[in-house]
């Protein structure tokens, strides 16, 4: 079998896992198709995934299925403001030796499992939001000089509502940038809503099984960065990312209007990881630049950082990526 029959077996496999996944969580989820996809396709790539909207769309519920579908460890902080960092992380605590001495030791939080559910993390303090920083990014946490490794696969799957909410803080910059996308959670249709009740209200209410272990997830990971992208595509993702930037040559007369800060090469490493796992499932071998266009507002919508007239005349931050894909969309096309 040669080298690009396996590779489209693993492919095919690939799919069909996703799909597997993906209809075990349907069994509990209604609707939110796109959301149920997106979490996954985060889950694959090693990012986070940050779920916004108000209270009683199910967010918590999300989380909780895709955990039951999983052979991982599972474990769900409810951020409050008085939440602490030692709650999240852990912290050393004294204890008797059978010697009758007394030794330091790290008594492990509940950061330590590999899907984390950070429920309203708006209602703690940047303070305590700031404690998950290096365990998203470094997959480890530091405590007294020690660092300890969280164990892989790690997700950190975050709720939150709305920012005009009473009580809640809004995320610092450097936190939103960790998340790989940031999913906006709908209110559901009349169909789904009906569904919803059904499944909710009748004597028995349905549970997802367990169908995939935490070694076949990071197999997926590393397939999935297997998956080869022209360099034309890439500068189109890369054009996209500069394009965010109002001082930047491609930048828009809406971003330049709106728009203070732009995304990081953390976008643009998202917009890539992301596409990849879309063409896989799209049935390609190969990125295309519509699957840049795909996951662009996820990747990006929580990267921008608008000025003041934006924030004052309640710009959306899709509306704003919107102007920027047609443009990039035109030069690449010129």
């Amino acid at each position: 079998m040669s080298e690009s029959q396996e590779l489209k077996l693993q492919l095919d496999e690939f799919r069909r896992d996703f799909q597997k996944l993906n209809e075990e969580v349907a069994k509990v989820i209604v609707g939110h198709e796109e959301i149920v996809t997106g979490t996954l396709t985060a889950l694959i790539a090693g990012g986070h995934v940050l779920l916004e909207g108000v209270p009683g769309l199910g967010k918590t519920l999300l989380v909780r299925t895709l955990a039951d579908a999983l052979h991982l460890q599972f474990q769900r902080v409810q951020f409050t403001p008085d939440l602490m960092p030692a709650d999240l992380i852990g912290t050393n605590v004294v204890l008797e030796t059978p010697e009758g001495g007394r030794k330091f030791e790290f008594q492990k939080g509940p950061l330590f499992a590999n899907i984390v559910l950070a429920d309203e993390i708006n209602r703690a303090t940047p303070k305590t939001q700031s404690a998950l920083l290096e365990s998203m990014q470094e997959h480890s946490v530091t405590v007294a000089g020690a660092t300890y490794s969280l164990p892989e696969p790690f997700l950190v799957m975050a709720t939150q509502n709305p920012l005009e909410m009473e009580g809640t803080y809004p995320l610092p910059e450097a936190q939103l940038d960790r998340f790989i996308q940031k999913l906006l959670v709908e209110f559901p249709t009349a169909n789904d809503l009906a569904t919803i009740l059904e499944r909710t209200t009748d004597v028995e209410t349905p549970k997802a099984e367990a169908v995939m272990s935490g070694e076949r997830i990071l197999e997926m990971r590393n397939l999935s960065r297997q998956i080869p992208i022209a360099d034309d595509v890439r500068d189109y993702a890369i054009n996209t990312v500069l394009a965010t930037h109002p001082d930047n040559p491609l930048a828009t007369d809406v971003v330049k209007r709106y728009v203070q800060y732009g995304s990081s090469p953390r976008g643009a490493q998202s917009l890539i990881l992301g596409a990849k796992i879309r063409a896989i499932l799209d049935n390609r071998y190969h990125v295309a630049r519509e699957d840049i266009q795909a996951v662009a507002h996820p990747t990006l919508r929580h990267r921008l950082i608008l000025n003041f007239e934006g924030q004052a005349e309640n710009v959306a931050a899709d509306d704003v990526i919107d102007s920027i894909l047609s443009a990039v969309a035109q030069s690449a096309a010129a």
